[in-house]
C-alpha cells in the first residue's frame, strides 16, 4: 500500500477523529459533533471539512453532504509518530521510548506487553 504524506494540523485531526469514530456522516452531523465537542460553529466545521477534502484526508459524497475519512487512522498516527521523533527527539525512537518510560509510572502488565511487542521484533 502506497502512504500519500499529508500534514494535518490539529483542527482537522479533530475532524478525522470523528469521522474515525463515526464512520461517515453528514457535514451537518460533523458540526454538531464538533460544536458539542470543541464550541465550533458551522461555518469553522465547514472550512476544515474543506481542507481535507482539498488535501485528499476525506471524501464528500451525495447526497447530503456525506463526509468519509480516506485516510486510515493508522498511517497518520504512523507519519506524526515519525515526525514526533525527527522534531523532538533527533529522530531517535530509543530517546522517544526512554522519555515515555521516564514520566509515566507503568503496571507490570504494561511492562509485559511492551517486552512482548520488543520481542516481536527480534
Amino acid at each position: 500500500m502506497i502512504h500519500i504524506q499529508i500534514k494535518l494540523f490539529d483542527s482537522e485531526l479533530k475532524v478525522m477523529d470523528v469521522l474515525w469514530k463515526e464512520g461517515t456522516i453528514t457535514a451537518k452531523q460533523l458540526a454538531e459533533v464538533l460544536s458539542e465537542q470543541v464550541g465550533w460553529n458551522k461555518n469553522t466545521t465547514y472550512t476544515v471539512i474543506k481542507k481535507c477534502i482539498d488535501k485528499g484526508a476525506i471524501e464528500r459524497l451525495e447526497p447530503n453532504f456525506l463526509c468519509r475519512a480516506i485516510l486510515p487512522k493508522e498511517q497518520v498516527q504512523e507519519q506524526e509518530t515519525a515526525e514526533l521523533i525527527n522534531k523532538v527527539f533527533d529522530g531517535s525512537t530509543e530517546m522517544l521510548f526512554a522519555s515515555l518510560l521516564n514520566t509515566k509510572k507503568l503496571s507490570a502488565k504494561e511492562i509485559a506487553r511492551l517486552k512482548q511487542l520488543v520481542e516481536q521484533l527480534k
